[in-house]
């Protein structure tokens, strides 16, 4: 009989959030993308307008998203930052729109102290920082001061450069030591370790094989002693994997949606606590059967199968 053991074992945390405290480990969250950006990888340009990003942060929840995560600046490979004023320009309007509508919690997904201020104001009650606290420490001085869980991304480089530099000989071993840089410097300002989550960033300054060393070296990341996130949702190493051309344009609906379900399920089967995806609605379904072929406890109960 296969064993699972580290998801059997998956510890239990517990984050705090403004409003309520949200339970990691029970089983697998799902978390939304709402990118209100026009130039992400995937969806770039399709939620730029506010009418059009609520909606689909409706459809999320719906269609049973646990958390949206909502970013005004895109991290492609190649892309180049913007201002602060222009990344709250893109998601205070769509915040104001889900403000006491939206029933799941809201993280934003932003690396400057400034958004996440306003963003919080707006209703936000996570922070996600792909930079994990590099480009602006002060990230950290907020979360802590407002007890909101943070988030800590691993990017090897910048979005503009991070696929053109060289790669670390040991993707698993530079990420692991990184995130405890990381979680020192969250620590020392002042962020709880109960709040802290971890995610490897998967295709972010990594090669394609070790996007898939990542995953099957997860369990060797959930040492660390936080909850892990796991975003692989039509990132370019899938594309190899399934004969996508580099740079073939994505669409809101292809053929790595598939290729993201396996890379979903693998992150769950080894420890995941948090899968960030873009198709909810098709992630849902295999979230759930993933939990269910990795915990008893969460295999439904009727008559035999036949």
């Amino acid at each position: 009989m296969i064993q699972y053991p580290s998801v059997r074992h998956r510890k239990i945390f517990r984050l705090k959030l403004p409003s309520h405290a949200l339970v990691l480990g029970e089983r697998t969250l799902v978390m939304g993308v709402l990118n209100v950006t026009p130039d992400s990888f995937s969806d770039g340009g399709h939620y730029l307008d506010a009418d059009a990003a609520a909606a689909h942060a409706f459809e999320m929840e719906s269609a049973g998203a646990d958390i949206l995560d909502i970013g005004g600046e895109s991290t492609r490979p190649g892309s180049h930052g913007i201002s602060a004023q222009e990344e709250l320009a893109r998601i205070l309007p769509v915040l104001a729109k889900l403000s006491g509508r939206l029933t799941i919690p809201i993280s934003v997904d932003t690396s400057k102290a400034d958004v996440a201020a306003a963003a919080a104001d707006g209703g936000a009650e996570i922070v996600n920082d792909v930079t994990a606290l590099r480009l602006d420490p002060e990230l950290a001085t907020f979360a802590a001061r407002r007890k909101l869980p943070l988030i800590l991304m691993h990017m090897r480089g910048k979005p503009r450069t991070m696929q053109k530099t060289p790669f670390a000989r040991d993707a698993v071993h530079n990420v692991s030591a990184d995130l405890r840089r990381a979680v020192a410097v969250a620590r020392r300002a002042g962020v709880a370790k109960s709040q802290i989550i971890l995610d490897p960033g998967i295709g972010f300054g990594k090669s394609w094989a070790q996007s898939f060393d990542l995953l099957a070296r997860l369990p060797e990341l959930a040492r660390l002693g936080h909850p892990l996130l796991v975003g692989p949702s039509r990132k370019t190493f899938i594309a190899q994997a399934i004969g996508q051309a580099p740079g073939q344009t994505v669409p809101a609906k292809d053929a790595r949606a598939w290729g993201t379900a396996a890379t979903v399920t693998a992150a769950i089967l080894a420890g995941a606590h948090i899968v960030r995806v873009h198709d909810v609605a098709e992630m849902v379904q295999v979230v759930r059967v993933a939990d269910a072929i990795a915990d008893p406890k969460l295999r439904p109960v009727g008559p035999p199968s036949k």
